[in-house]
């Protein structure tokens, strides 16, 4: 049985390329030859850097990625039109690997037209990440938002707000993203650690005050919860009100009463119903009157967007890496994120 290259994540936190078997397609699944995959820096990376702060030689590798594209090579059952030679985007946790072959299921593939880049696509995963956000935030034409963390999935969701109606700010702390930031059309996006940003978002959205705010990013955030405090909407009897969204990996205490105001605090989670959901994955569908934005609904759209040049991630790719060479992105992720965002890792089908 032919081989393929997959990376996985060692013991001792380092990324590897290792050769295995092509595993058997399943009932409604299809093998996709990938041309490009996207590593995630933020969830991918954070599985890397626990294993290097304890690391463990003897602890089994692990097989990482889940947003890639290429071409559907073989399929088989039922799989809802999908054909050889199709392009494709693929998604979903341990099936749309980093690997040079894909075994995925029906619902978690969709196609892409000629005018999609395989690299354009394989930010799909990250992008319904995003769209699950701004579809939690429910945002209006003309509310004003703020988003903390302009990595991937914040400039995304910043993109979308906008397509939405919406205005929006952008904080981060490397000069690189703000500067990906406003390529991609989001030209208020403010350096948090060499300027004031909470006058500037209150400026941004003066006289009105924030409508909401997405936490796009990992670890403590308490000191981003009480910036965004003194930039929301405030009552007439002097309440904090407005949707504070949690998307990225950031922890933070809330307190209950008056204290926390009348703000309306919502997590959000994976890309869209039927995620994790086995049978859906594998084909049984909900009923669209009552389930209207599947995981496979969003990416569609999604598709469409990046097709219309409506949503723009070309600004974002900052590296491409061959698998082989999967190490150095790691290390380039892990060690320099102010250089490094959207790295792509390139498929070698000849070994």
């Amino acid at each position: 049985m032919k081989k393929r290259m997959t990376a996985v994540i060692a013991g001792d936190g380092t990324l590897r390329c290792v050769k295995e078997e092509i595993p058997e397609l399943k009932e409604h699944e299809v093998l996709v030859k990938v041309h490009a995959s996207l590593i995630s820096p933020g969830t991918e990376m954070a599985a890397a850097k626990k294993r290097r702060e304890n690391p463990d030689e003897k602890a089994e590798a692990i097989r990482f990625g889940y947003s890639n594209a290429g071409e559907i090579i073989k399929v088989r059952g039922d799989v809802k039109g999908l054909k050889v030679g199709m392009r494709v985007a693929a998604m979903g946790a341990g099936m749309a690997l980093h690997s040079n072959y894909a075994c995925v299921p029906v619902n978690l593939v969709v196609p892409i037209p000629d005018s999609v880049t395989y690299e354009q696509a394989a930010y799909l995963s990250l992008a319904a990440t995003s769209l699950q956000a701004v579809r939690r935030t429910e945002p209006a034409l003309g509310e004003y938002g703020a988003v903390l963390g302009l990595g991937i999935v914040g400039n995304i969701a910043a993109q979308l707000y906008r397509l939405s109606g919406a205005r929006v700010i952008g904080w981060d702390g490397f000069r690189s993203r703000i500067a990906t930031a406003k390529k991609c059309g989001i030209a208020d996006a403010v350096d948090f650690i060499r300027k004031d940003a909470v006058e500037a978002t209150k400026l941004f959205a003066s006289p009105w005050g924030l409508d909401f705010a997405l936490f796009a990013f990992g670890g403590n955030a308490d000191k981003a919860l009480e910036s965004i405090k003194k930039c929301v909407k405030i009552s007439a009897d002097g309440h904090e009100m407005g949707r504070i969204v949690l998307v990225g990996g950031c922890r933070l205490a809330v307190d209950g009463g008056a204290t926390s105001g009348n703000l309306d605090f919502r997590a959000s989670s994976r890309t869209g119903a039927g995620y994790h959901d086995h049978d859906w994955e594998y084909g049984r569908d909900y009923p669209p009157a009552f389930v209207q934005f599947t995981t496979q609904r969003n990416a569609q759209e999604l598709i469409r967007l990046i097709a219309e040049k409506r949503l723009l991630v070309d600004p974002m790719t900052t590296h491409r890496i061959p698998i082989e060479d999967v190490a150095d992105a790691g290390d380039l992720l892990i060690d320099h994120p102010d250089k490094a965002l959207g790295v792509i890792l390139e498929m070698n089908h000849k070994k």
